[in-house]
């Protein structure tokens, strides 16, 4: 870069640096960040066989849309326990998103985030910033990078229990959020866009049962909870999560309340064989209930024990897991013709989606011993 010297300076400067720009650079697709559908993003207007079960009706959309309004709305009030901002809520979901590779997502948070301000250039904040976007990075690609270490950086960055509890969901909820986007494409038949030469991260190294699960993080005492951190574990006792991540989760009753809602919505037959495979692709530090060891040992795909139903809610699984924005309505043929109907294809897309969050969001708020 040309670097010149003005007079009345006494160093010298980069042109960019003593020539700011006046207006700002404005997104691609501005239009992105004023659609009225945070979630689905403008798919629920598709004319297609598929709309009825888009609609906002449907009670799982419907919370989804509420968990949007509950991560990124509008305005967010920074305290001295919850100081994540909106530009860190949104920075953080441009990068998962970008990881995803589903250019609606990306269009919609790049568009949110243009306008915002960013945090000042002290030191402090330029590291904090860069702890949360690479933690939110390897979360998305890679969960098993994700260590006590990576939790105690964001600790020194800065960030309270509640902070990184709610980026923990933010993350878990964008990438659920970029695998119901990619299955509607899919189901509309829409063409795949993808950037050439991308290659998915590696499966998680097979292991064996995991252990015990404890938080990383330390939960809540219940002598200290407030009436709506109580009211939210309470509401969660029939989840079979373990009561410490539930405690743990509670730092952000709002969101705890809406992910045990949805995750309880639409439960169906192949959830245990979804969870199954996505945890063995993604890595796994707890294991529900529903997964027995023999199941959890058939989640990998390319098991000779599953029956051929299995073998193909499977298969789907690890496409819609490891490479997002190459799922296309060819990965669904399978399904078609064995019979599948519409709505019990989006009902898997859905689990996938489901199983993607979860798995994150316990990899990384606890450890196995």
């Amino acid at each position: 870069m040309q670097q010149r010297r003005y007079t009345g300076q006494d160093h010298w400067f980069y042109e960019s640096q003593t020539c700011p720009r006046t207006v700002p650079a404005a997104p691609l697709f501005p239009e992105a960040a004023h659609i009225d559908d945070r979630f689905l993003l403008g798919l629920a207007q598709e004319t297609s066989s598929v709309q009825p079960l888009l609609q906002a009706g449907q009670p799982a959309i419907q919370i989804a849309h509420e968990i949007v309004d509950l991560l990124f709305p509008d305005q967010v009030d920074v305290t001295l326990t919850h100081t994540l901002t909106l530009y860190d809520r949104l920075s953080s979901a441009l990068t998962v998103a970008q990881v995803t590779g589903i250019q609606r997502l990306c269009n919609h948070y790049s568009a949110r985030l243009n306008p915002l301000p960013g945090p000042d250039s002290s030191r402090e904040s330029n590291n904090r910033l860069t702890q949360i976007t690479q933690y939110a990075r390897l979360l998305a690609m890679q969960p098993t990078l994700i260590t006590a270490d990576s939790v105690r950086a964001l600790h020194a960055a800065g960030l309270s229990e509640a902070d990184i509890v709610t980026l923990n969901q933010l993350v878990g909820f964008v990438c659920y959020q970029a695998r119901v986007i990619a299955g509607i494409h899919a189901l509309l038949n829409m063409p795949v866009r993808w950037i050439p030469g991308m290659s998915p991260a590696p499966d998680a190294p097979a292991t064996d049962a995991p252990g015990v699960w404890q938080p990383v993080l330390k939960p809540l005492e219940p002598r200290y909870a407030s009436e709506a951190q109580h009211k939210a574990v309470a509401q969660c006792q029939t989840s079979s999560a373990p009561e410490d991540a539930l405690w743990l989760l509670a730092h952000a009753p709002a969101l705890l309340e809406h992910w045990y809602r949805l995750n309880h919505q639409e439960e169906t037959v192949f959830t245990a064989r979804v969870e199954a495979t996505a945890a063995s692709l993604l890595g796994n530090r707890w294991r529900p209930p529903s997964l027995t060891p023999c199941s959890g040992q058939a989640g990998t795909v390319d098991n000779a024990n599953l029956t051929d139903a299995d073998r193909a809610v499977s298969a789907l699984t690890a496409l819609l897991t490891r490479q997002p924005e190459r799922f296309c309505a060819a990965d669904l043929q399978p399904l078609q013709e064995s019979g599948w109907s519409v709505a019990d294809q989006f009902a898997l897309i859905q689990a996938i989606a489901r199983a993607n969050w979860n798995s994150r969001l316990f990899y990384a708020c606890g450890e196995a011993r």
